[in-house]
């Protein structure tokens, strides 16, 4: 068994399905003799892994299933030699209330100066790609990035009917203060893989 966890949230891994729905039946009534209960939309059987395309595939299920957790949707995908990779994304239902966050917050800020505007956004876009910034993710952070020059667009442009800030002036102040998407983990093999003064790795 393999366990995950993080607060309240956690993700446990089995090698066969069996042993995961006697997990889940007696997790059920261990927690029930406490009064609670698991959440109904986040609690799930997902046949997962490195050989679950080939199993789904014999019983005609279909693609494997996808699941979300800690703010990631986690996807089964294919390396460029055909092996597997367990692709991370972005939860749009994440995305989307951020960035109405995002949009609200410019509109009750439009009036104050550019470069406040600036020093907040770069904070917030830096914290972003700073959680986020997984392989696999880049797209999903720089359509972050760009929404956020967006809603900054409009709420420059609802400073007054004078204002006449374009997307050129736009691009140059994204420059300025918004740093480009980017990844920030390294893969685990490369996260691991530590040296001492010798040269000699550290197991």
């Amino acid at each position: 068994m393999v366990i995950v966890r993080y607060a309240d949230d956690f993700l446990v891994g089995f090698e066969n399905r069996s042993d995961a729905e006697r997990f889940l039946t007696e997790l059920r009534e261990r927690i029930a003799k406490f009064s609670l209960e698991l959440h109904p939309d986040k609690t799930r059987l997902v046949e997962f892994g490195r050989s679950a395309a080939t199993r789904r595939m014999r019983q005609g299920l279909g693609a494997p299933q996808t699941f979300d957790f800690l703010g990631f949707t986690h996807i089964y995908a294919k390396s460029r030699n055909a092996g597997f990779w367990l692709h991370r994304q972005t939860m749009r239902k994440r995305l989307r209330a951020k960035l109405q966050e995002v949009r609200t917050e410019l509109q009750r800020r439009r009036h104050l100066p550019i470069p406040v505007h600036g020093r907040w956004l770069v904070a917030l876009v830096r914290g972003h790609c700073a959680y986020y910034g997984v392989p696999g993710n880049l797209d999903a952070m720089a359509s972050f990035r760009t929404q956020v020059t967006r809603h900054w667009l409009r709420a420059l442009r609802r400073r007054g009917q004078r204002d006449r800030t374009n997307w050129r002036r736009m691009s140059r102040l994204a420059t300025r203060w918004l740093a480009p998407a980017r990844i920030t983990h390294p893969w685990p093999d490369e996260r691991f893989d530590v040296t001492t003064r010798g040269r000699s790795p550290v197991r």
